[in-house]
C-alpha cells in the first residue's frame, strides 16, 4: 500500500514538473502556452473532418477554397457532389435541388460538396451526411460587387448598357430591373442571394436580424476574402487538416488592369444599394475575429499565419514558372489554362519544366482552375459517363 502511495506520489511530482517546465519555456520564447499543449495533451484532437459542405459565393475567392477541398477529395479518395451531365455548376442560379448532382440516386451521400449553387438546406441534407461541417465565404460587398461587374458585363442585364460601376451606382435605378429575372442576382446582393435568400428584399433591421441568425445556425465557420490566410488558418484548426492541406495559390485572379476602383462617393453607393450583403459582411467579419481570439489567440494565429505564407512561397518557387501568375495567351497547357469572362483578365500558371512526377501531380492539382478540375474529378468518380466537355479550352 506504501509502495502503491508512493508511486502515485512520484507520478504526481513528474507531471507537476513538466507542467512548470513547459510553462516557463514558454514564457522564455515569448510564445503562447497553448502552442505547446499538444506536448502534454498528445493527439488529443481527433481524426480530420472530411464531410465537408462549402457555399461557393461568387466573387469571393471562392475558387481557391474549392481547389483545396478538390485537392482534399482527391487525395483522400473521397466522394464529391459534383454537376450532373454536362453542368459545371449545382442548378445555379435556381434554389438547389439533389438531382443537380450526378449519381445522388446509387449513392447514399457524399463527403465534399463545393461547387456553385444557391444555398437550399433540406435538399443539400439529401446529399450530405448528418455530420456535415459547413462553412462558407464573404468579401466586402463594395469590391466584390466591383469584381462582379467586370466578370459578368456582357451577362448581366442591369450591366450591359452602363459604361462603369460608378454609372450604375449613380443610377441604378435606372439599369437595373427586378423583372428581369435571376441573372440580375450578381447586381445587388449576390452573396445574400447564394444563401438562399432575396436580393431585392429590403433591408429592415428585424428581416436582417432573422437571416443572420440563420446562416449563424446553418453554418459552422464563415471565412472573411480580405483575410485568407487568417481564414485558412481557422479552417485547418477547426477541420484538423494538415498545413499542406490548405495552402494554395489565388485563382481565378484578375490581372491589375482589369481591376478598377470605385471613388469614397461610389463606395458609400454601393453599400448602401447593397445594404443586406453590407450587413451580412458586417456581422459576420465581427464574428470571425471573435472566433480567431476565442480558438488561436493572437500569438498563435501570427506564428500559423507565417507557417502557411512560408510554406506557400517554399511551393510557388517548386511549383510555379517564373514563380507568378500568367495571362491565358502565355499558358500553352490547356488543362491549366483558366476560363476568361467578361471584361475580365484572368491569370492562371505554368509548372516549372523538369519536375519529377511526384512533384508534377502535386503542382498540377495546385493550379488546376476549376472548371478543368471539375471535368477530371467526375471522369474519375462516373468512367461510365461522358466526360464534360469544356468548350473554350479549343478557342
Amino acid at each position: 500500500m506504501l509502495s502503491a502511495l508512493g508511486g502515485l506520489q512520484r507520478c504526481f511530482w513528474a507531471i507537476l514538473l513538466l507542467a512548470l517546465t513547459v510553462s516557463l519555456l514558454a514564457g522564455f520564447l515569448h510564445k503562447d502556452v497553448r502552442l505547446l499543449m499538444p506536448l502534454l495533451k498528445g493527439q488529443a484532437e481527433g481524426p480530420p473532418i472530411t464531410n465537408v459542405m462549402f457555399l461557393k459565393t461568387h466573387k469571393t475567392a471562392s475558387s481557391t477554397v474549392l481547389n483545396i477541398l478538390f485537392r482534399f477529395a482527391e487525395t483522400h479518395n473521397l466522394s464529391v457532389a459534383l454537376p450532373a451531365g454536362q453542368r459545371v455548376h449545382l442548378g445555379y442560379p435556381w434554389l438547389f435541388l439533389a438531382r443537380y448532382v450526378e449519381g445522388v440516386g446509387r449513392q447514399q451521400r457524399f463527403n465534399i460538396m463545393c461547387n456553385h449553387l444557391r444555398f437550399n438546406l433540406p435538399e443539400v441534407r439529401k446529399v450530405m451526411p448528418n455530420d456535415t461541417f459547413y462553412f462558407s465565404i464573404l468579401r466586402n460587398p463594395v469590391f466584390q460587387l466591383e469584381s462582379s461587374f467586370i466578370y459578368y458585363k456582357g451577362y448581366v442585364p442591369a450591366f450591359r448598357d452602363v459604361v462603369s460601376l460608378e454609372a450604375f451606382l449613380a443610377s441604378p435605378g435606372t439599369y437595373y430591373n427586378e423583372s428581369q429575372g435571376l441573372r440580375n442576382a450578381y447586381a445587388r446582393n449576390g452573396m445574400w442571394f447564394d444563401l438562399g435568400f432575396d436580393n431585392n428584399a429590403p433591408a429592415e433591421d428585424a428581416y436582417v436580424r432573422a437571416r443572420l441568425a440563420d446562416v449563424e445556425r446553418r453554418f459552422q465557420l464563415v471565412l472573411i476574402a480580405e483575410h485568407f490566410d487568417e481564414s485558412m488558418v481557422l479552417l485547418r484548426h477547426l477541420l484538423r487538416w494538415r498545413l499542406d492541406d490548405v495552402v494554395s495559390f489565388p485563382l481565378n485572379l484578375r490581372s491589375p488592369g482589369s481591376v478598377t476602383s470605385l471613388t469614397p462617393e461610389g463606395q458609400e453607393r454601393a453599400k448602401r444599394w447593397c445594404a443586406l450583403d453590407w450587413r451580412l459582411y458586417q456581422h459576420f467579419n465581427r464574428t470571425f475575429w471573435a472566433r480567431l481570439r476565442t480558438e488561436l489567440g493572437p500569438r498563435r494565429l501570427r506564428s500559423e499565419v507565417a507557417q502557411l505564407q512560408a510554406r506557400q512561397r517554399e511551393l510557388q518557387a517548386l511549383c510555379v514558372q517564373d514563380g507568378a501568375p500568367k495571362n491565358k495567351s502565355q499558358i500553352t497547357d490547356l488543362r491549366l489554362r483558366p476560363y476568361q469572362s467578361g471584361e475580365a483578365d484572368i491569370l492562371g500558371y505554368s509548372l516549372r519544366p523538369g519536375l519529377d512526377n511526384q512533384t508534377v501531380q502535386l503542382c498540377q492539382r495546385m493550379v488546376t482552375p476549376e472548371l478543368q478540375y471539375t471535368a477530371r474529378l467526375y471522369t474519375q468518380q462516373f468512367p461510365e459517363k461522358p466526360p464534360k466537355n469544356i468548350p473554350f479550352l479549343g478557342a
